[in-house]
């Protein structure tokens, strides 16, 4: 039988993806001048949470500096620090940060993953890219057996999980836009937590509490 452990490190030893394994290992070598003297993760990075999660969260892939860097999902990073801050207000985690595996943060009811497993040149994966991971994604998603809220941050997240799903056809991504799929789950829309959408107001501290709301809601 599977499991979270089995699959934590089939994730970490992937690859699948030459392109992606050349570029994780070259950021990790070469490394922002602010984490020069830090070691890099530099390998696939394995999802996040509790195992008994009722809200997962799908993002799209790690960050170079971020989870490519500390080894865990959204951590060390500016998205990062928005994502966090929300669960935290939201009573999903117990600390409003997330900065190294050692930090103490741990989430309650909720799991954090992405449809590709490594940091992507430019944040673009490919789709063969994404397929190569599907797999992956496909036993960790089994995995969550609790799950009931899917909350997707972006388009690609939200391609990738309605593909999962089955859900046909797709409804038009948008922020706050519900999908419920065809086993009952909801699936919730949000912008991705990414600086450009943060940084420039596209996505709010406000229009993300909502939206956790809107999943707290069907949790209930």
């Amino acid at each position: 039988m599977d499991s979270f452990e089995q699959l934590r490190d089939d994730v970490v030893a992937c690859a699948a993806c030459p392109r992606l394994v050349a570029w994780r290992r070259e950021v990790a070598t070469t490394k922002r001048a602010s984490f020069a003297d830090q070691t890099y993760w530099g390998k696939a990075v394995p999802g996040f949470g509790d195992p008994n999660a009722g809200l997962v969260i799908v993002g799209l892939a790690p960050a170079a500096h971020g989870a490519n860097r500390t080894g865990r999902m959204f951590t060390g990073d500016r998205s990062g620090d928005f994502l966090y801050a929300a669960l935290h207000r939201a009573g999903f985690a117990n600390q409003p940060t997330s900065t190294s595996l050692d930090d103490g943060l741990e989430l309650t009811g909720c799991w954090i993953t992405s449809p590709v497993k490594c940091a992507p040149p430019a944040n673009k994966p490919t789709t063969s890219e994404r397929d190569n991971c599907r797999p992956l994604l496909e036993r960790e998603l089994a995995l969550l057996t609790n799950a009931k809220v899917y909350l997707v941050l972006g388009q690609f997240g939200y391609q990738a999980l309605g593909s999962h799903l089955g859900i046909r056809p797709r409804p038009k991504f948008g922020h706050g836009v519900e999908v419920e799929a065809p086993n009952g789950a909801i699936v919730l829309c949000s912008y991705h937590v990414s600086q450009q959408n943060t940084f420039t107001g596209k996505l709010t501290p406000e229009m993300f509490d909502e939206v956790l709301t809107q999943a707290k809601s069907h949790l209930r």
